[in-house]
């Protein structure tokens, strides 16, 4: 990612408490237009909080979010040209596949036939044509996400945010939607906000990542020099050591030394 790309969203001195405890202590960052940028950090540290200020569903104490040049902080979610795909998928259980991401766009006001004509476009997309006609309970959990993510693009996004996405996958179904997610992102040419606790998933998807550490920002940085520089204690031991540690647990079985630092 070009460090010279304009900023496609801007976000400044963002607050949230919840009672006492101070949940996002003045965060601050730009996301870069077109980039993968990963939010990580362990349970508990701000970044889903984070997540739902920036969507919309959750109002600052404090801050701003500008998107595009314009203060959206107040903008309602359906404003904000931004999609979300949750955890869950929140896929409509008595809906097929089609019906499903039809769904989302009949509701934001298109006609029926463009709706059908956009829906089934965005499902051959994520490879997911000859499952049109099924419901979500006859899909795995790899399908299910593939249509949480058609329903979300369908609805063209500049801005997509992605909450724990993977958590519940299998390994094989996890790598596979990762270069998916790589794929689609680069096809639509959109903005990828991607929140998570695994460090690793975080070094294979991003151009940047964002390490949170209890409501605040303790590195904004590649890959690459994130692993060369940590910037303090923290960074060192919740990411590089616990992903020394997976290469450690995995070099006996390779024949290969991991290294150390």
């Amino acid at each position: 990612m070009d460090p010279r790309m304009s900023s496609k969203l801007e976000v400044r001195g963002i607050k949230k408490a919840y009672r006492a405890d101070d949940v996002l202590r003045g965060v601050s960052f730009d996301v870069r237009d077109g980039e993968f940028l990963s939010i990580l950090g362990p349970s508990g540290c701000g970044k889903t909080t984070l997540l739902r200020i920036l969507t919309g569903l959750l109002a600052p104490d404090a801050g701003s979010v500008v998107k595009d040049g314009v203060d959206i902080t107040n903008a309602r979610p359906s404003e904000r040209g931004m999609g979300i795909v949750f955890q869950n998928y929140a896929l409509f259980e008595n809906m097929t596949v089609l019906k499903n991401v039809a769904y989302a766009l009949r509701f934001h006001g298109m006609t029926r036939s463009d709706a059908k004509a956009r829906a089934e476009e965005m499902i051959s997309a994520v490879g997911l044509a000859e499952h049109a006609g099924k419901l979500p309970r006859d899909l795995s959990g790899g399908q299910q996400q593939r249509v949480a993510i058609a329903r979300t693009l369908a609805l063209s996004p500049d801005i997509v945010l992605l909450d724990e996405p993977m958590s519940a996958l299998d390994v094989a179904t996890r790598l596979s939607m990762r270069a998916e997610l790589l794929r689609l992102g680069r096809e639509f040419g959109t903005t990828l906000i991607y929140v998570t606790h695994d460090q690793e998933e975080a070094f294979a998807l991003s151009d940047r990542i964002m390490i949170m550490d209890s409501g605040e920002i303790s590195q904004l940085d590649t890959p690459e020099n994130i692993a060369a520089h940590p910037a303090n204690g923290y960074v060192q031991s919740f990411v590089l050591d616990n992903l020394q540690a997976k290469v450690d647990s995995l070099s006996r079985f390779t024949g290969k030394s991991g290294g150390g630092k």
